[in-house]
């Protein structure tokens, strides 16, 4: 018996998640794209991205939220922040069935209103943000399920939260919780900079807002609210010379005596996307996938805990499509790479 599809929206088709949206949702055996969009419209999806020439050809539009409301059943919004919660207040208002889910890949929806004002921008959307679920099905599965609107969870946060949770409750609150987080340079968009230029990039490392960066306060926000915990995180991010990609490497303090090895596997033994190693991760191994590779050390009361994942997938497009199966009441891995990008 065959299923009914799905009509799907991606607006915000230009950059690198929405190329990945558009590549995943192609594969997909439920979710049917109809509407693709960007800010200027007039140009074609194989135009924007020429590997998908004789892929791919559908025509993008200028974006329009009564047109998405019209003909989609579930909407991506691939937009930057502080862009995204002015399209997402209006497709809400203008969706009088209630019949839309929303999963939006920008900061906009995932943090409390308090903490997304100090670290952002005036948050235009106070109604609506209330409502949004933060999109890690890791911790947060059930009330994806019942949710019409989702924040999809940051990059870094993502692969640092996946790594400190199992052992949040264990960790001593009187140390710091050390996190060093590597991204490849598509993490910074598509927008060129002197350090996202070849030149600047190549054969090079560096960081950048060491203890600043504003995915720290989702990281210390998502722990509290997950396990009641309050974490000083130190957060410092680093550019790498690859393309796609996310290593990091967390040091913590616990508190008492435990086996991190056989915590690490209990916490995850049964999700399907966390894959549990026993020698420290890399990040060919989770290219091209959804899943989130996690190796633990111990020296006595101190851990190193290791992630890598897709910062483009697992990090954004993969999850938001593992967000939209739920949501649409799905198998979680319907459609979802799980494939690595090896050699």
């Amino acid at each position: 018996m065959s299923t009914k599809k799905i009509d799907v929206a991606i607006v915000g088709a230009s950059g690198y998640t929405g190329l990945e949206l558009i590549k995943i949702i192609l594969n997909h055996p439920v979710f049917n794209i109809v509407y693709v969009a960007n800010s200027e419209g007039n140009t074609t999806v194989s135009k924007l991205h020429p590997s998908l020439q004789n892929v791919f050809d559908m025509e993008v539009n200028k974006a329009d939220a009564k047109d998405i409301v019209d003909i989609s059943e579930v909407v991506f919004l691939a937009l930057p922040h502080q862009a995204s919660m002015g399209f997402a207040k209006e497709i809400i208002s203008l969706d009088k069935e209630n019949k839309l889910k929303i999963i939006d890949l920008s900061a906009d929806y995932r943090l409390e209103l308090e903490t997304y004002e100090k670290h952002y921008c005036s948050h235009e959307d106070k109604i609506n943000l209330p409502n949004a679920v933060y999109g890690m099905p890791e911790f947060y599965r059930n009330n994806i399920q019942n949710a019409s609107l989702v924040a999809n969870p940051g990059c870094y946060p993502t692969a640092s939260l996946l790594a400190l949770m199992p052992f949040v409750k264990y960790i001593n609150e009187n140390s710091s919780v050390f996190i060093d987080a590597k991204s490849g340079v598509s993490g910074a968009g598509k927008k060129l900079t002197d350090a996202t230029s070849f030149v600047g990039i190549s054969e090079n490392m560096t960081a950048y807002n060491p203890f600043k960066h504003r995915h720290a306060p989702e990281i210390v926000e998502k722990a509290k609210l997950v396990c009641g915990k309050n974490l000083k995180v130190n957060f410092v991010p680093h550019l790498i010379p690859v393309t796609r990609g996310m290593l990091v490497s967390v040091y913590v303090s616990l508190n008492e005596t435990i086996n991190a090895a056989d915590v690490l596997k209990e916490f995850y033994k049964d999700e399907e996307f966390v894959r549990i190693m026993s020698e420290p991760v890399n990040i060919k191994n989770t290219s091209g996938t959804n899943f989130c590779d996690i190796f633990v050390a111990q020296n006595g009361n101190d851990l190193f805990i290791n992630s890598s994942i897709d910062n483009l997938l697992k990090g954004a497009s993969s999850a938001a499509v593992v967000n939209a199966n739920l949501m649409c009441g799905l198998s979680e891995n319907c459609g979802i790479p799980k494939i690595a990008y090896v050699p």
